[in-house]
C-alpha cells in the first residue's frame, strides 16, 4: 500500500501515525520465519485458565449463536460481589484497553491535557492521540512511577486524566498502599487517577491500595488476561464512582462482549483457588528467570508481576541486540521503548519448558550482542 491518505477522514485521523503500540508473536514470526519455542514477551498466563473456566466456555460455544447479554448482568454481579461493591460501581469491557479507549472518549477532545510516565504502558497513550489530547509525561525515578512528580505536572497543566500502573508495566515494581493513598489525596480538583491493575492478583498479599469504589478521584482497572489467563477473551473491568461508570453507557459497545468470553470470565472470577495457585508458580517462575538472568551475568529487577524486567548492563542498543537474537533462537521476549528502561529486556514468566528454553538461549544472544 502507498502513503495516500483517504481524504474523507478527519483532520486529527489524516494526522495520526498507523500504528499498532505492539508488534504481536505472530508478527515476529512471520517476518523471522521461526516459530518460538517460548512465548514469553505478552504477560499472557502460560499457566493457563481455570479448568471451570474451559468448561464453561466449552458448554458456551453451543450457545455461540446467540449474542452475550448487552447488560453483562450475571459476570457484573459477581465481579461486584467479589470486590464487595454495588454493580453501580462496576464496568464491564473488551479488556483493559477496550475500557480506556471508552474512559479516554468519555473525557478527552482537542487539545485536554493528560499526564502519564514517559515510557509507561503505550496503548493509554494511543487512545490520547486517538482523540486529540495534549499527552504530557514525567520521567521514571529509579525504574519505578513517580506518583508525586505526575500529581505535580498534573496541578500544573490543568489535567483532566492521570495514569498509573500499580504494579508497573514494564518494569514489574509497585508503590505500597500509602504512596498510592497519598496520591489519591494529592489528584487535583477536577482530575481523575486511572489506576491500572493489571497485576493486582500477582502482588504480594496486602500490598495494595484499599480504594473506595465511590471514591469521585480514582478508577481502577483490573483484567482477566493475566492472573486468569483468559488473555485470548479480551475481558477486564472498571470499578469506580456511580456517575462515570454510568457513563460507559452512553458509548460503550454493547454487544462488545461475546457470550464465550462472558461464560470463562464468570466461572474464572467464582474460582478463587485458581488465580491464587497460579501466583503462586508465577512467583516460583519469577525466581528462576531471576536465576537465569543472574548466571548470564545480569541484573533482574525485583518484580512483582507475572514478568521480570532484566538490567541488560549497557544501553537501549544493547539491549536490542540481545532481544534480537532470543527472537532469533526462538524465544519471544519483548523490552521498554524509551531510555533508560531499554537498557533492560522484559521476560514474561512461564512454565518450565519455556524457562529451559530462555536459559539455553540467553547466554548465546549475550555472547552474540557483546560482540
Amino acid at each position: 500500500m502507498g502513503g495516500m491518505t483517504d481524504p474523507r477522514l478527519t483532520p486529527l485521523a489524516a494526522s495520526l501515525p498507523a500504528t499498532v503500540p505492539f508488534t504481536g508473536p505472530e508478527t515476529l514470526e512471520r517476518r523471522l520465519g521461526v516459530a518460538f519455542r517460548a512465548r514469553l514477551g505478552a504477560n499472557e498466563s502460560g499457566f493457563g485458565p481455570s479448568p471451570r473456566a474451559v468448561e464453561a466456555m466449552a458448554r458456551a460455544a453451543r450457545d455461540a449463536w446467540m449474542y452475550g447479554d448487552p447488560e453483562v448482568h450475571e459476570l457484573r454481579h459477581a465481579i461486584a460481589a467479589h470486590h464487595g461493591c454495588d454493580p453501580a460501581h462496576v464496568i464491564v469491557g473488551e479488556g483493559i484497553d477496550g475500557l480506556l479507549g471508552l474512559l479516554v472518549r468519555l473525557v478527552v477532545t482537542g487539545g485536554t491535557e493528560v499526564v502519564t510516565s514517559l515510557g509507561a504502558y503505550p496503548t493509554f497513550n494511543f487512545h490520547v492521540a486517538g482523540f486529540g489530547g495534549r499527552l504530557r509525561t514525567v520521567p521514571y525515578r529509579e525504574d519505578r512511577q513517580d506518583p508525586e512528580a505526575l500529581t505535580g505536572l498534573a496541578r500544573e497543566v490543568g489535567a483532566r486524566l492521570i495514569y498509573l500502573s500499580n504494579p508497573d508495566n514494564p518494569m514489574g515494581g509497585m508503590h505500597g498502599p500509602d504512596v498510592i493513598g497519598q496520591m489519591i489525596e494529592a489528584v487535583p480538583e477536577g482530575a481523575l487517577l486511572v489506576l491500572d491493575e493489571a497485576y493486582a492478583e500477582l502482588a504480594p498479599e496486602g500490598s495494595l491500595p484499599r480504594v473506595d469504589p465511590a471514591d469521585p478521584r480514582v478508577i481502577r482497572f483490573r483484567t482477566f488476561s493475566k492472573a486468569h489467563g483468559l488473555a485470548g477473551l479480551r475481558v477486564g473491568y472498571g470499578i469506580g464512582p456511580r456517575d462515570l461508570i454510568s457513563a460507559f453507557d452512553r458509548v460503550r459497545n454493547h454487544f462488545g462482549l461475546g457470550r464465550v468470553a462472558q461464560a470463562g470470565a464468570l466461572a474464572a472470577i467464582r474460582d478463587e483457588e485458581w488465580p491464587r495457585e497460579v501466583a503462586g508458580r508465577v512467583a516460583a517462575a519469577r525466581d528462576e528467570v531471576a536465576r537465569i538472568a543472574r548466571a548470564a551475568g545480569l541484573r533482574p529487577l525485583p518484580s512483582c508481576t507475572n514478568f521480570v524486567a532484566i538490567d541488560c548492563g549497557r544501553d537501549g542498543a544493547f539491549a536490542k541486540s540481545v532481544l534480537e537474537g532470543l527472537l532469533r533462537r526462538g524465544v519471544f521476549v519483548r523490552m521498554p521503548g524509551v531510555a533508560p528502561l531499554d537498557r533492560c529486556i522484559r521476560v514474561t514468566v512461564g512454565p518450565g519448558e519455556a524457562l529451559a528454553a530462555l536459559a539455553e538461549a540467553l547466554p548465546d544472544a549475550l555472547a552474540e550482542a557483546q560482540a
